[in-house]
């Protein structure tokens, strides 16, 4: 529990930094590509308004704190076909295949301002009437200085989460402490208590059947049979809070071997059988699928079953039949134990599986202590399994699911 809770805490805070550094890493290159790109347009349009034969040392931009030289070309066409380079850096370009296929795709492009991927030119053109004006400047050093940014900035992001997982380690280690004291005292306490009631009422209950056991007048009868009936409530308490102690402290005390589900499911369904009939619920279980085997503890498995069954034997409408079905699901046992009645408020839906929790007075007051449905989860949760309520105006629906055992 504690642990898991630690797991949560890191995992929010590196959930967390995690977005704010991407971020922050997203906005800056997108921010400097912006710049760069600005600064490049900005140097196009002065290579097709200016004289079209000006030097190289025109050609600079700023990229972060540094000016760079863009290698650049400008073509004069005239006529849509003939092509005359008239200024830049570039040498023995003119009347070329190359020159020829970047003209080719600049113009096959309807917009006055693109790119060549092919070349990693950007490209601005200017129609003067009698000629077009045509300046390309190379983009390679802009990628390249985008992708040094951008490697570097992760570089310095990994390093960073790795510093902040470490903090956030001893961050949820500290915040936890109290709340792992509070918890370890609370298992002591439980586990202690239950084991120092447990001789004492047994002492009780043994007493109280050897007076049962003797002749008695009819006030000291039903006083030895008060005792008992409440001295084997309690002890039925003590061994259900023991139980919850134990998956607490994740004391594992199953054996776990292959187990019949359906065999579980049918000798629950013959044990409650005589109560849910003496109850005037009739309990169906004719659709039990056969052969369903799963990876657990028999006695375990049948005390899941016979939680829900009992739990929906006393909660049922009067004179409304209690269903048992046991179905196979993809590669999982799907049992369900439904039964008619009052539905359960979503609200409350949540809250069934909390210890010592009941439901409002709604659905009556029955015996019990609130643990049934905590340890029937628990045992769930120890076989690999879920268990979930459901409920509406139809039914209300217990929902056990278990891996199958691969055979």
């Amino acid at each position: 529990m504690i642990r898991r809770l630690r797991l949560k805490v890191v995992a929010v805070c590196m959930l967390l930094v995690t977005a704010i550094l991407g971020g922050i890493v997203t906005a800056l290159y997108f921010s400097a590509r912006s710049n760069i790109q600005d600064s490049s347009e900005r140097l196009l349009h002065r290579l097709i308004v200016s004289d079209p034969r000006m030097g190289p040392g025109s050609s600079t931009i700023v990229v972060g704190r540094s000016e760079v030289q863009l290698p650049f070309f400008t073509v004069e066409l005239w006529n849509g076909s003939t092509a005359y380079v008239t200024g830049g850096t570039y040498s023995d370009l003119e009347n070329t295949d190359t020159l020829a296929d970047i003209l080719s795709q600049c113009l096959s492009q309807e917009t006055d301002m693109g790119t060549i991927p092919a070349y990693n030119l950007r490209y601005l053109r200017l129609d003067n009437g009698f000629f077009e004006r045509i300046a390309f400047v190379d983009v390679s050093m802009e990628i390249a200085a985008l992708q040094g940014m951008l490697r570097a900035s992760v570089q310095v992001g990994a390093l960073a989460l790795l510093v902040l997982l470490g903090i956030s380690c001893l961050l949820a280690w500290w915040v936890t402490r109290p709340v792992e004291r509070a918890w370890d005292q609370q298992h002591q306490f439980l586990s202690d208590a239950s084991h120092e009631l447990k001789t004492p009422l047994t002492v009780i209950l043994s007493n109280a059947e050897l007076m049962t056991s003797v002749p008695l007048d009819g006030r000291p009868a039903r006083w030895a049979d008060n005792i008992r009936s409440e001295a084997q409530r309690m002890k039925s308490l003590v061994e259900e809070m023991l139980t919850l102690a134990r998956a607490d402290n994740m004391v594992r005390t199953s054996v776990f071997s292959a187990v019949s589900l359906s065999d579980a499911a049918t000798d629950c369904a013959l044990l409650f059988e005589p109560v849910a009939f003496e109850a005037g619920k009739p309990l169906r279980y004719d659709s039990i699928a056969p052969e369903l085997t799963v990876s657990g503890d028999a006695d375990k498995l049948r005390q899941v079953v016979s939680i829900l069954l009992d739990n929906a034997i006393k909660y049922g409408a009067e004179g409304a039949p209690v269903e048992l079905t046991l179905t196979r699901a993809d590669r999982h046992a799907r049992l369900c134990v439904s039964n008619q009645g009052t539905p359960i408020p979503p609200e409350q839906l949540s809250h069934l599986f909390e210890r010592f929790y009941r439901a409002d007075a709604s659905r009556g007051e029955k015996s019990g202590f609130g643990l049934g449905l905590p340890i029937a989860q628990t045992i769930a949760a120890e076989h690999k399994g879920a268990l979930r309520a459901e409920s509406d105006a139809e039914s209300t629906r217990f929902i056990l699911t278990l891996p199958l055992l691969r055979k």
